[in-house]
């Protein structure tokens, strides 16, 4: 099922309430990009890329871009005072040092443990992972964020991931257009639910049992 701009803001909108000020995030493409426009209030967040950026600000306005700014996929971003420039080696060498406290990553699969699938579309051809599995493995905590179901109405939170693992137990938090659930040690607990969906909604929708 596809996603419009609105759900897709309401979305990065209730990301960004995870952030607190003074963390270091590192956002993956697509909604995650999102989310520095939500972060008003909190001017400490240092946003960090992979292709070597720390400090990006929010979207840059229709005919604001600057050709020479982007982010990891390439997309054009605006920067705070505070900004800073390195190289792919740094920016990588802080995420493996868990120098990253929260990442937000996009995905196709979550399992009901916290395992994460996202670098591979069956069919598709695809570059690879990029930083995803780093920052999988190493950012302190993991949010994804998502459609609850895919193109064909099926679940894509699942008892266990039928596509390729980016990393293992490793998700902390999901929030999709129909709910935000946490990934506790005996499995997802559902936290809140976006309307107009329901609780019998998130139920249905979803491929693993749920603490309410």
């Amino acid at each position: 099922m596809g996603m419009g701009a609105e759900v897709r803001e309401k979305i990065a909108r209730r990301a960004a309430q995870e952030i607190e000020n003074g963390m270091i995030v590192n956002l993956g493409i697509g909604i995650p990009s999102l989310v520095p426009n939500y972060l008003t209030g909190k001017p400490q967040v240092m946003i960090q890329a992979e292709n070597g950026i720390l400090g990006i600000g929010p979207t840059p306005a229709p005919g604001e871009e600057d050709g020479t700014l982007c982010n990891a996929a390439g997309y054009p971003v605006t920067t705070g005072n505070w900004a800073s420039y390195f190289d792919s080696a740094a920016a990588f060498g802080m995420i493996r040092r868990g120098c990253v406290d929260m990442t937000i990553l996009g995905s196709l699969q979550v399992s009901g443990k916290g395992d994460l699938a996202n670098w591979i579309v069956p069919g598709k051809r695809v570059p690879g992972m990029g930083g995803a599995m780093e920052l999988a493995a190493k950012a302190k905590k993991v949010i994804v964020v998502m459609n609850h179901v895919n193109k064909n109405g099926e679940p894509k939170i699942l008892e266990e991931c039928t596509l390729p693992l980016t990393s293992k137990k490793c998700v902390n938090m999901i929030i999709t257009d129909m709910a935000v659930l946490e990934v506790q040690p005996g499995g997802l607990k559902l936290l809140e639910v976006m309307p107009p969906f329901t609780v019998e909604d998130v139920i249905k929708h979803t491929g693993v049992k749920l603490e309410i």
